[in-house]
């Protein structure tokens, strides 16, 4: 079986493709007020393109991939898509990120086409707070979505919460309340300095290790670290000692999980990125609208992952190596 094994001796198994950088919400976090640069859908890769290009990665050993943004959900004909991937032999795993604002109507579908798993970013369950996170988004519906998640059979449906000083880290107990009494799982991100915006919200960072005393106190007792530490993505889980329920941690800033990345980003352009915090990526666009073949696209997919970084420099004091693309079109 073909692997993709970068020059560090790590094994590339997973791809998360972004099919548009167009979204529905502009949380500032993520966002300039004034706004980002935002492709065109002339810019954009076909479903055709993509579906090739995932097979391409499948035949080289990939076998999850994550549907990400923008806001995946506001592509016209996303389900169909869908269909088309879950055909792809070698290809074990489709999952989804999404805001939640249009899962409601799309969760079913979704799950018959083949989304086995979502993750929806929630920051704050304060519809006041949320508003004001997201410039204008609708709690409520984000709620009927998740409620259409754990409907359509989707499992597990996690919640991704930045956590931010001064923001929303007042809500890290009733957050852990939310999640447990629907059944959900909930993971904890640090804020990472991707992007104007990202890089604008450094001073609001909140450490891993303070989320995860505030859990201890929250509950009384110990976090025991889940066997394996990390899923398929960055995540590092605990269990709580007195119950089965889990809390995940992404530590990208301080404390880093490079050692094991195991994933790579392609853009809604075709830009293969190889890590968020360095501006080295590689045009697939290009070249597969210049006819070539699936042997060279291979090639140049193989030469690429050869060239990743063994890890990102986000606490160096300059960021220039720092791409400032915003993450909605690196693919979160």
């Amino acid at each position: 079986m073909a692997e993709l094994i970068d020059s560090y001796n790590r094994r590339i198994d997973y791809l998360r493709l972004s099919v548009t950088d167009h979204c529905n919400y502009r949380c500032f976090y993520c966002r300039t007020k004034a706004g980002d640069r935002v492709a065109g859908n002339h810019d954009f890769l076909s479903f055709e393109e993509m579906t090739r290009l995932v097979r391409l990665f499948t035949e080289l050993g990939v076998s999850r991939l994550r549907l990400t943004g923008g806001e995946p959900l506001v592509r016209r004909h996303l389900v169909d898509f869908v269909g088309q991937l879950e055909k792809l032999p070698g290809l074990a795993d489709i999952s989804l990120s999404t805001n939640g604002h249009l899962l409601e109507r799309f969760a079913a579908p979704l799950k018959a086409a083949g989304v086995s798993r979502v993750n929806i970013s929630l920051d704050s369950i304060d519809a006041d707070n949320f508003r004001r996170i997201t410039r204008n988004g609708e709690l409520q519906q984000v709620s009927r979505g998740i409620d259409a998640a754990l409907a359509a059979g989707m499992a597990p449906v996690k919640i991704n919460m930045v956590v931010m000083r001064g923001v929303n880290d007042h809500e890290i107990e009733s957050m852990l309340d939310y999640v447990l009494e629907r059944g959900l799982e909930l993971r904890f991100i640090e804020t990472m300095p991707v992007g104007e915006a990202g890089r604008r919200v450094m001073d609001l960072h909140y450490p891993a290790a303070q989320i995860l005393q505030r859990v201890r106190e929250r509950f009384a007792t110990q976090l025991v670290p889940v066997k394996g530490g990390r899923g398929a993505g960055p995540a590092r889980y605990y269990q709580l000692a007195n119950g089965p329920a889990r809390v995940g941690v992404i530590s990208a800033v301080s404390r880093h999980f490079c050692e094991g990345c195991n994933r790579v980003r392609l853009t809604a352009e075709g830009e293969l990125v190889l890590c968020l915090g360095h501006e080295n990526r590689v045009s697939l666009r290009e070249p597969l609208r210049a006819g070539c073949g699936d042997d060279e696209i291979m090639q140049l997919i193989r030469t690429a992952i050869a060239s990743k970084p063994a890890r990102h420099d986000f606490l160096r004091r300059d960021k220039s190596h720092i791409p400032l693309s915003s993450m909605t079109s690196l693919g979160g």
